[in-house]
């Protein structure tokens, strides 16, 4: 991934834009959702309308993706003994219904099927589940829990990038999928499945950066992660000390101990004769010609993968002119 693409799918970035797609949603965008939303199964194609809903629409659903990422994460705890990829799973569970559940609670936005689509008009009390449809839950689950699979492969199975690129394409299609067939279904205004797909991104992304940065041991909004423990062998038992008896004197550490051992003495060096020679005194230096090689192209040899030498090419001349003599008949 390139850096371009790790600031567009960063968190601020992805909170800056599902909080302008909601402030457009509730204004500018009113009419084009109004456009653009319509029960088109049952118009088109009513007979695949159960079938879409109980098939397409369930894949991005948590009686689907909770259990695949669920598998997924026993799989790899079991394998390498952590309980790290069932955390991500709480993780992925507790920001789904804080983060994507707390929108829904807190903008109130009426699914197509409750009203107008206006914002803090509708409620769970007041609608039940189509009161509170913005943002779009199916479109956050299948990013949310899905790209926690897909983390959780790449983090552990250690793929190389043949298979981290199909990872990251089934991610794109499922949410991809969620996203049209549940606007061809006509549960969810456009708006609604756009920002459950940012939100559900937002949701990941933080996942993801937390458990990085707890892996790193850099502190988290002020909290410091512990340090892995390392097993400290235990140091071996001392000897007990010996018991004094009476009438019987300790010696001391002073009348024990043995006289410092005295340096032995350094053989003095031999002393070396000096030599005083003036240049004057030096035999004069006599030029030598130095013999220069010109770079010649050595000679070819007819046999493939050997060397010629000078033998083998008087041989090769010879037979040559042998040649030459028996076909011109010239002696």
């Amino acid at each position: 991934m390139t850096s371009r693409s790790l600031r567009w799918t960063s968190a601020p970035a992805l909170a800056g834009a599902l909080v302008l797609l909601t402030v457009l949603a509730a204004g500018p965008l009113r009419s084009l959702d109004a456009a653009l939303q319509g029960y088109w199964a049952k118009r088109y194609t009513p007979n695949w309308f159960g079938f879409l809903d109980s098939v397409p629409n369930a894949v991005a659903g948590q009686a689907v993706c909770l259990p695949v990422l669920l598998v997924i994460a026993v799989v790899l705890a079991r394998k390498y003994r952590t309980w790290h990829p069932l955390a991500i799973v709480v993780a992925a569970e507790v920001a789904f219904y804080v983060g994507v559940g707390g929108m829904k609670i807190l903008l109130q936005r009426t699914s197509p099927a409750a009203g107008a689509g206006h914002f803090w008009e509708g409620g769970v009390f007041a609608h039940g589940w189509y009161g509170i449809a913005y943002p779009s839950g199916h479109a956050a689950e299948a990013i949310l829990f899905y790209g926690a699979a897909a983390y959780l492969l790449r983090t552990y199975a250690n793929p190389d990038m043949r298979l981290r690129k199909p990872l990251a394409f089934l991610v794109g299609l499922i949410t991809a999928q969620s996203i049209v067939v549940a606007f061809y279904l006509g549960f969810h205004w456009p708006t609604d499945l756009l920002a459950g797909m940012l939100a559900g991104a937002l949701m990941l992304r933080i996942i993801v950066d937390v458990d990085r940065r707890i892996a790193a041991g850099t502190p988290v909004l002020g909290w410091q992660p512990p340090a892995v423990r390392t097993a400290v062998p235990a140091l071996p038992a001392l000897a007990p000390a010996p018991s004094r008896t009476s009438g019987a004197a300790v010696p001391s550490a002073a009348s024990t101990a043995s006289p410092p051992a005295q340096p032995s003495p350094v053989p003095a060096l031999a002393t070396l004769p000096t030599v005083s020679q003036s240049a004057n005194d030096l035999p004069p230096l006599r030029p030598v010609a130095v013999r220069t090689m010109s770079a010649r192209p050595g000679p070819v040899s007819p046999w493939p993968g050997r060397r010629a030498t000078p033998f083998a090419l008087r041989e090769h001349v010879r037979h040559a002119r042998v040649r030459e003599l028996q076909t011109t008949g010239k002696g």
